[in-house]
């Protein structure tokens, strides 16, 4: 980053960081700090005294020039015109202003006040706490499951419409990867590091870390947190750059499941972009597809990935860049589907609601038939007959926790499928779904022979009875969180 963009950089995080109203609250503090009326100021910063209150009260934003005169009246820095307010009232003012024009203010339509020098400081708290209270409330209320399946519903039809593919988020990743020196293949270890330090974060290990957590990000010393002992299943590079894309998008607290999805979706991707690169990773496939030969595990091994965030990275690239349509499952040994996207006219089952994630899959589809293939080294092809046509996948049982087995497949239609290494296999299945006769209704005869007669136990799964995790983040205790942030503070060693 040369000169001018650390310039703008600076500007913008001043811009974004104080409104006016907190800009306001500054320069009346150092106006009464240094016993100068409006008129004086006025005089000696030749801004006018109507101006000067109205940036006070908040009610105009400041040019650059502006604020620079009005400086040297004070003999300070920009920086001291927006450093935080040591006066609780005006810090209380501040936050006042904020929470009466917050979103969740604006969805209540609570009423605003108007907050004047007058205003007993004991209204003014008063005021805050009640604020706070209505935020804890909606922060900490419980989600059902037609919110989040109405929330991934949305979120699917964006991401439809867009083929996956977020040019914002690959321009960030890129003009992220060319500031640390990245050149070709995996994105290494060391170049990871220097990212990490770019941003102005240090990396730390902990053994005690919050069990409801991935990493824990401290903003206030510019840490992230991850466990000592590893992430399980998850990738521990994918997962730290998850936490920097919180921050290089600018996340805020999230204040809906929808809020919740769409910033999980964003740093899925970002981190994904800098992983697999949109350059090197399009001509990669390109070429692949220029041979015949497109194969998700090809694309896993040379960027040094998980085949899930293959199989992913492939609904970013493969519509917008090779122009072939494709969806993705995320499949439980059980059957039911755990994520799922297409844009290439196969139908998924789906609730009222539109949502996928819960649905049971038709067994014959081939991220089911593969559970039962012996060979679990090598990718399981298939063509699928469907009421949409028929559809080529690549299947893989590649995970396997205490919930039980996944596979994770993309699949194409059948004209597409020239394109991938797999295409002459021979399975072939038909399904008829969502006709209850293909594999949900018994035959007749055994429907005759055992209508009330069988009396299965059925497997109770509690996510099917309770509501979503309550909390800002959901499924994350706050105050393991914090205890866990206040231990640490203190602590500078891995």
């Amino acid at each position: 980053m040369d000169v001018n963009d650390d310039a703008l950089s600076n500007v913008t995080q001043m811009t974004d960081a104080f409104d006016p109203f907190s800009l306001g609250r500054r320069l009346r503090h150092l106006r009464k700090e240094h016993n100068l009326t409006l008129g004086q100021v006025a005089e000696q910063s030749g801004v006018s005294a109507s101006q000067l209150s109205l940036l006070e009260n908040g009610k105009r934003e400041a040019k650059l020039s502006t604020l620079q005169r009005i400086a040297r009246v004070y003999d300070a820095s920009l920086d001291d015109l927006t450093a935080p307010v040591p006066s609780r009232r005006a810090q209380l003012e501040i936050e006042l202003d904020r929470h009466m024009h917050s979103p969740l203010a604006r969805s209540k339509g609570l009423p605003t006040v108007r907050i004047s020098p007058r205003m007993p400081l004991d209204v003014l708290e008063a005021l805050v706490e009640l604020h706070r209270e209505l935020a804890r409330e909606a922060a900490e209320r419980v989600a059902t499951p037609e919110e989040a399946r109405r929330a991934n519903s949305v979120l699917r039809d964006e991401m439809r419409a867009r083929n996956n593919y977020y040019a914002e988020l690959e321009a960030e990743a890129a003009k992220l990867l060319k500031r640390v020196g990245y050149a070709s293949g995996p994105l290494s270890q060391r170049l990871i590091g220097d990212i990490t330090e770019h941003l102005g974060f240090t990396l730390h290990h902990a053994s005690d870390l919050p069990h409801s957590t991935r990493s824990v990000t401290d903003l206030r010393n510019m840490r992230i947190y991850l466990p000592a002992a590893g992430l399980g299943d998850h990738d521990p590079k994918s997962v730290l750059l998850q936490a920097l894309g919180h921050h290089i998008l600018g996340h805020t607290p999230p204040t809906s499941y929808g809020d919740f999805l769409r910033q999980r979706v964003e740093t899925n991707y970002f981190a994904a972009a800098l992983l697999m690169p949109e350059e090197p990773a399009v001509r990669f496939l390109q070429q692949a597809k220029d041979r015949r030969e497109l194969a998700p595990e090809d694309l896993r091994d040379a960027f040094a990935v998980s085949y899930e965030g293959a199989c992913h990275r492939l609904t970013n690239l493969a519509t917008e860049h090779l122009d072939i349509p494709i969806h993705f499952q995320r499949v439980h040994e059980s059957g039911v589907i755990y994520k799922a996207y297409e844009n290439d006219g196969v139908t998924f089952p789906k609730d009222s609601l539109g949502a996928i994630e819960g649905q049971p899959l038709c067994r014959y589809w081939t991220s089911r038939q593969v559970f039962d293939v012996a060979d679990k080294f090598n990718a399981f092809d298939q063509y699928t007959d469907t009421p949409d046509g028929t559809f080529w996948c690549t299947a893989r049982v590649d995970r396997a926790d205490a919930t039980g087995a996944f596979s994770t497949s993309i699949g194409v239609p059948y004209k597409e499928s020239k394109w991938f290494r797999g295409r002459d296999t021979k399975e072939h299945s038909v399904s008829r779904c969502p006709d209850p006769s293909c594999c949900r209704r018994a035959p007749a005869e055994l429907t005759q022979r055992w209508a009330g007669y069988a009396w299965p136990s059925a497997r109770a799964h509690a996510h099917l009875l309770a509501a979503l995790p309550p909390g800002t983040f959901p499924g994350v205790e706050d105050a393991q969180v914090y205890q866990f942030l206040d231990a640490r503070s203190g602590a500078h060693d891995d």
